[in-house]
């Protein structure tokens, strides 16, 4: 198998677009963590991204006739992109669907390079099905993002650049993974020349389609992907790359939101460029390995795949690298409702920095508190600060891995409702493009009161909404019933300890 691909990817054609990226040395990062950290600055290709690799190379090696006729892709990003300098570079007509959520930076990038862009449905299962009937209509061969030989090989061609620009050890090689094709085509190379090193894939915690196909050991379609990594966000690995991957791939390991925020401002901080959340999942795979592992001294690459970032995206990772990296705590803290109580709590905080503080006057005799407190040295230091509290017999709640409090609550402290009956609460997603709000809020609002109502835009294709709805319980079961026909990713956030804590009804 690998022999096929090892001279498939010698032979790929991709220079004439790409460029050969830098391998360096990550300074401050490798000096915390006691390892000598490379990364491979795929971020500074002329699309800002690995992408154009493969599909150049796949659109190189079609027939004339092929050519003639044009190419079609469906992408949310960075394959459209690559897709569309490819053609532009070989003279072909190009078009790319993608969802209508796609960020207008995106759409107008694939535009600049002369390729015609169609937006059609929410998400890209909806674009990827269009793309797949134009093709068989307008007999255009499509362009797979990572699940066909040519692109795995032009892919690849990262991993010949790796051993050729460090020569001495390389202990383990992290590579980002999401339908596969980066990490096959890297991993084939290096594991037939370089057995002894090892390919750790790493994927976000909401999106494993390869983690759990090698669990499972086949490939397995995922009911529900995130989006904050959405370069990575596919519901179902690629059936050449898993087989590929299955021969030379160690591990996939799964990282946190909050570890790629973290991820992303620690590349930033060595290098003064900001990955897109997919383009820093290596490096976050690399902090997670070792610290699971205890090693030093050794030498680990990591691929930074790609540096398309939306840039009112950046609000939202400044906000939550701190909780990543745990250099902050969230918690929900009751006080006596008395004069000097805030004094005496913050006396306990000590001279630690406070990042936020929220307070609502709750009981006569009682507040709640929902502050965010910088830590020095992470989870020890968070856990002996709760322990601190809890002696002086203040009730804590630690909220600082609690989703809906990071993404909801701490933005709608507020106090609780003493008169509000059968309130239910729930957490959303919904495609981001322009009215969906509305929509969304319209369509929930024709059915049952809404008690509570909290948005922000977070700079992704979907909008995130918390929601409060007074339903008698006979009523539950047809809301669950309607909830089910909306077709947005919902969970059932009535028990969460912050909403209880914070917002909750008396």
């Amino acid at each position: 198998m690998t022999k096929k691909y090892i001279e498939k990817i010698l032979a790929a054609r991709v220079y004439d677009v790409a460029q050969e990226t830098p391998l360096e040395p990550a300074r401050s990062l490798s000096a915390r963590l006691g390892n000598q950290v490379l990364l491979k600055r795929e971020d500074m290709q002329p699309v800002f991204s690995f992408k154009l690799r493969g599909a150049y190379n796949c659109m190189y090696q079609l027939t004339q006739q092929k050519k003639t006729r044009g190419v079609i892709a469906a992408s949310a990003g960075n394959h459209a992109q690559g897709v569309a300098l490819s053609a532009q570079r070989l003279g072909i007509k190009a078009t790319i669907v993608m969802p209508q959520t796609t960020p207008a930076i995106k759409v107008n990038a694939v535009k600049s390079y002369g390729a015609k862009a169609v937006l059609i449905g929410d998400a890209y299962d909806d674009a990827y099905k269009h793309a797949i009937e134009l093709a068989e209509q307008q007999k255009l061969d499509f362009i797979h993002p990572y699940d066909d030989p040519d692109v795995i090989a032009g892919q690849g061609t990262i991993g010949v650049e790796i051993l050729r620009q460090h020569s001495g050890d390389i202990d383990a090689v992290f590579i980002p993974v999401g339908g596969g094709g980066l990490i096959a085509g890297v991993a084939a190379f290096i594991k037939h020349v370089r057995p002894e090193v090892k390919i750790i894939g790493v994927e976000p915690d909401d999106a494993p389609c390869m983690a759990e196909a090698f669990k499972k050991n086949k490939r397995v379609i995922l009911d529900h992907v995130g989006i904050f990594a959405d370069g990575v966000a596919v519901r179902q690995a690629g059936k050449e790359t898993y087989r590929i991957a299955k021969q030379v791939v160690d591990e996939i390991i799964t990282v946190s939101t909050d570890e790629i925020c973290a991820a992303i401002k620690d590349i930033f901080d060595d290098t003064r460029s900001i990955m897109e959340p997919a383009g820093a999942l290596a490096v976050a795979g690399i902090k997670k390995y070792v610290e699971r592992e205890g090693i030093t001294g050794k030498t680990l690459v990591s691929i930074n795949s790609g540096a398309n970032m939306n840039f009112d995206r950046l609000r939202h990772v400044a906000e939550r690298a701190e909780l990543g990296e745990q250099r902050e705590a969230l918690l929900g803290v009751t006080i006596p409702e008395r004069p000097g109580s805030f004094r005496a709590f913050c006396k306990t905080i000590g001279r630690r920095g406070i990042t936020e503080f929220n307070y609502r006057y709750s009981h006569d005799n009682e507040a709640h508190v929902f502050a965010g407190i910088q830590l020095s040295e992470g989870n020890v230091e968070k856990d002996e600060l709760v322990a601190k509290l809890q002696a002086k017999n203040y009730p804590v709640m630690d909220l600082s891995d609690n989703e809906m409090a990071k993404l909801h609550v701490r933005h709608l402290v507020g106090g609780h409702s003493p008169h509000l009956e059968n309130e239910i609460i729930y957490r959303f997603e919904f495609p981001e493009r322009p009215g969906a709000l509305l929509d969304f809020l319209t369509r929930i609002g024709n059915h049952w009161n809404i008690s509570l109502f909290h948005y922000r835009n977070h700079g992704a294709a979907y909008g995130r909404v918390l929601v409060g709805l007074q339903v008698p319980k006979k009523e539950r079961k047809e809301l669950n019933t309607y909830l089910d026909e909306l077709g947005y990713a919902y969970w059932d956030e009535t028990d969460n300890p912050a909403y209880k804590l914070f917002l909750a009804s008396e």
